[in-house]
């Protein structure tokens, strides 16, 4: 079953959270805007740069409305002490939540089993609950919170504007499109 436009799954997970454990779960959620962004694991290569880059831009989509959540198989004290040691990762605010088990990573289909790792995956999920936006990259290639911060604002567009879309390239503010029989070949 394809998982853009399915539901969000039932969980419950430990988080680190601006110098506290917290508890997240799939209620939390409900009536806001979510981005779940797996890395594979603390104290590696590309994830802390990712992970800087969202810190860096979480403002903007607070501004939003939509929370940002961090996921790794590690434990939300291995977190914690990520946290504490790397300068890159002091910066994040957003929830940093513990998958050791497997199961965020399970419900959104980016277990690699064998490793018991996270795949570099990406998922906005709506108000309703609803996987909006799916991104999965290669362990080697880095994503870019910039693109998907326009991503978002065009799901959100989209959202709110029915019988409209958004093409390629748009940006916040750029003509969108209103599918119909008139434009069949003459884009």
């Amino acid at each position: 079953m394809p998982i853009v436009n399915s539901k969000l799954k039932a969980f419950s997970a430990q988080a680190y959270l601006n110098g506290k454990f917290v508890q997240v779960s799939d209620k939390d959620l409900a009536g806001k805007w979510s981005i779940f962004f797996f890395y594979p694991a603390d104290f590696t290569f590309v994830c802390p740069t990712e992970l800087g880059d969202m810190a860096d831009l979480y403002p903007e989509f607070q501004k939003l409305g939509v929370e940002v959540y961090s996921v790794s198989t590690d434990t939300h004290f291995t977190h914690k002490a990520w946290h504490d040691a790397s300068e890159t990762i002091r910066k994040i605010k957003y929830p940093m939540l513990g998958d050791p088990t497997g199961t965020l990573c399970r419900n959104f289909d980016v277990m690699i089993e064998e490793a018991g790792l996270a795949q570099r995956g990406t998922f906005l999920v709506d108000p309703n609950g609803e996987i909006k936006i799916v991104e999965i990259n290669d362990g080697g290639i880095g994503r870019d919170a910039s693109e998907l911060l326009r991503k978002v604002k065009a799901a959100q567009y989209v959202a709110s504007h029915p019988g409209e879309v958004c093409p390629a390239k748009w940006k916040e503010g750029d003509k969108t499109l209103a599918p119909s029989l008139d434009l069949v070949g003459k884009l």
